[in-house]
């Protein structure tokens, strides 16, 4: 095994000096911000971040990737160094329906996380890098994947070790996890990453649809703005940690957007140079079934994928039983079982030994919509005995019949236990849906029970309600009033916004039913009607009512306006005959005057 380690090393060292050469021939026009130092080697004007993402919680497990570079002649012709033949139309050119799934994915990202700011070409870079655009296209209409690509199994030899997170539902595999899709995610990332971007109510990572959407959301989680270069490189790295990785999708990055074109599907040319060696390490299909599923090109030990594979390498990942042996003869041995009281303890991750989750005090989770929870989900990984585990993937989903989520935007947060087992979710933002949801915590990479936590969004509130003028509100029967009510809802002293309002036109200030005559609001058909319900205040905390109508009886009545949190204003309404106008010299109108014949005498008597 170490003769076989060794031989993986030596190829892999020379793969990476070559594309450092090969980047940094292209580094003047294609990879912004990248340059060479003496020694071929790639640096960035600015420090380039690393990411702190671990294998298990990368979006592909740091898999091995292709490392070809892009044409250097652009498919908008720009300044280049060397004078390179063109690899063809179909190098630069992406499927149809991948192309498709590129742009609907950034189109979504633009409505929902505005501020990430998700070019579409990012997604096709990475698409390039991580399966060679669905292996050149090779997808239905629909945007399902012509067999499953399947990347090599993580089992710890040359690669991250991730053990069975999905029971082989996705990668055929119950023993380890390995990478899916055309975007290479392996199942415990989509497991909380995974999106239904073609709308058929399923996640499903060997749609290029749903693997584009997946892939934008997790790129414009934390609140990363890709039109930074630093939050771009951070994005990226979590993807796959590779310097190496970050240069390569960097370049096709710059190479789309210079411009590209729409092939057919299938018509795709598949990359050659990988990140991995290419061992011969042939082993069954992982499929149940053994039929239907292809692998990755990125596998280690097969061969690039061709409409005719030979039948002594076999393009499937190799079980963990039928490795290759190490070079000293000895047996490779199988994967370890945690559970086996015969494995040695040294082999034990972490992860392994947790047992079962408790709550570490959390309770009360209540937020008005739109706020913040004031508390924060804590839960603790603990052994059988009882004793705390830290240094454990702790996986939170938010679940249920919600808008709620984790700050940032997501529904999904993975943190790890500290050294006393407490993992601490980031701040639960309430949305605009009430009633109760459920925030389930997972180990991630170890089938244990979840916890699950209660929490309830209650509607938003105000604590005053108040008119924003004084002007009397009057009108003659059988009119309507000038005059619209307009009213400022407060909370705390602050404008409550988005507060729900319910305006009754009430009998009386002792009697709140509503009242079968005076004033009245008009409904869409200009029918009357005496309650409105569904009101809300705007972002100031302002609203003003429809307009308001009177029927032909007079008289002083009340509009009644509530909201929840007790705020309650009552409104007079007066509905009464125009009072008798003045004349110009002050006295009462001629109309209005007494008859001289009725008026009595103020004159003395003769």
């Amino acid at each position: 095994m170490a003769a076989h380690f060794d031989r993986r090393l030596r190829k892999a060292a020379v793969t990476t000096t070559v594309a450092a050469v090969a980047v940094a021939a292209l580094s003047a026009s294609q990879a912004p911000n990248v340059t060479a130092d003496a020694h071929g080697r790639q640096t960035t004007a600015d420090k380039v971040p690393t990411s702190d993402t671990p294998s298990e919680e990368s979006a592909t497990g740091n898999s091995p990737y292709y490392t070809d570079l892009p044409p250097l002649d652009s498919p908008s012709p720009a300044p280049t160094i060397g004078t390179p033949a063109s690899r063809g139309p179909s190098e630069a050119g992406i499927p149809a329906t991948v192309l498709d799934a590129y742009k609907k994915a950034e189109s979504a990202l633009r409505r929902s996380k505005p501020g990430c700011n998700l070019p579409w070409q990012l997604l096709a870079a990475i698409g390039k890098v991580e399966s060679g655009q669905a292996r050149g296209g090779r997808v239905d209409a629909q945007g399902n994947t012509l067999g499953r690509i399947i990347g090599p199994q993580l089992d710890g030899n040359g690669f991250a070790l991730i053990k069975d997170t999905d029971n082989g539902v996705y990668d055929g595999n119950s023993a380890y996890d390995n990478a899916v899709g055309p975007m290479q995610f392996i199942p415990s990332t989509w497991a909380w990453a995974g999106r239904d971007g073609n709308a058929d109510g399923k996640e499903d990572p060997n749609n290029i649809y749903d693997a584009a959407l997946s892939a934008g959301h997790y790129l414009c989680r934390n609140g990363w703005d890709l039109s930074v270069q630093a939050d771009l490189n951070r994005a990226i790295l979590s993807y796959n940690n590779s310097q190496d990785y970050l240069h390569t999708v960097l370049s096709w990055l710059e190479h789309y957007r210079k411009g590209t074109h729409e092939i057919p599907d299938g018509t795709g040319t598949l990359p050659v140079g990988r990140s991995d060696d290419d061992t011969d390490l042939s082993g069954p299909d992982p499929t149940p079934g053994g039929t239907g599923a292809t692998t990755g090109p990125r596998a280690p030990g097969t061969t690039t994928p061709s409409p005719s594979p030979s039948p002594e390498k076999p393009d499937k990942p190799t079980p963990p039983d039928e490795s290759e042996p190490p070079d000293t003869g000895t047996p490779s041995p199988g994967p370890t079982d945690p559970t086996d009281p015969e494995t040695p303890p040294e082999t034990e991750t972490p992860t392994d030994t947790v047992h079962h989750l408790e709550n570490a005090g959390t309770t009360g989770l209540t937020a008005i919509a739109g706020d913040t929870f004031d508390k924060k989900i804590s839960t603790r990984a603990e052994t059988k005995a009882g004793k705390a585990v830290g240094k454990v993937r702790i996986r939170f989903t938010v679940l249920g019949d919600t808008d709620a989520t984790f700050t940032g935007g997501d529904k999904f947060a993975a943190v790890t236990t500290n050294a006393s087992g407490v993992a601490v979710a980031p701040a639960l933002v309430a949305g605009e849906k009430t009633g109760a949801f459920t925030v389930r915590a997972t180990v991630v990479g170890r089938t244990v029970a979840g916890l699950d936590y209660k929490a309830t969004v209650t509607e938003r509130v105000a604590d005053v309600l108040a008119r924003t003028d004084g002007t009397a509100l009057t009108c003659t029967p059988g009119g309507e009033f000038a005059d619209q009510v307009e009213v400022k809802a407060t909370h705390k002293g602050a404008a409550a916004d988005k507060v729900a309002v319910t305006a009754t036109l009430i009998k009386s200030v002792l009697d709140p039913t509503e009242n079968d005559k005076g004033p009245y609001f008009k409904d869409a058909d200009g029918k009357a009607v005496r309650t409105l319900t569904g009101l809300k205040t705007d972002a100031k905390g302002l609203l003003k009512l429809p307009k308001l109508y009177a029927d032909n009886t007079a008289g002083t009545f009340v509009l009644r306006l509530t909201t929840a949190g007790g705020a309650t204003l009552n409104v007079q309404l007066k509905v009464a005959e125009p009072e008798p106008s003045p004349s110009p010299s002050g006295d009462a109108s001629p109309d209005a005057s007494p008859s001289p014949s009725t008026e009595p005498s103020t004159e003395p008597d003769a």
